[in-house]
């Protein structure tokens, strides 16, 4: 339990940056998720279709602090690849 003021103000700004930053990654996840399902059902022309809107919402995620920028590379890195070997 915070005792300071300035702790509980801590407490409800970490509560925001949660509920923002859960956002957030739902977004990203959700679109992987599209992309890889476009992928196993070998549509090569919707997966490169959805490409540029998943690297611009994880470059944006990772911009924010959300998640590492080397992490949002190895994403669209891979998912890149999957749809090359298509």
């Amino acid at each position: 339990m915070p005792n300071s003021k300035s702790a509980k103000k801590r407490v409800r700004r970490v509560e925001k940056q949660t509920l923002t930053n859960k956002s957030r990654k739902n977004k990203y996840r959700t679109l992987i998720k599209e992309i890889r399902k476009f992928v196993q059902m070998k549509k090569k022309k919707e997966a490169q279709a959805l490409l540029p809107k998943v690297n611009s919402q994880l470059m944006r995620v990772a911009k924010n602090g959300t998640i590492s920028s080397k992490k949002a590379s190895r994403l669209i890195s891979r998912v890149t690849l999957q749809i090359n070997k298509l």
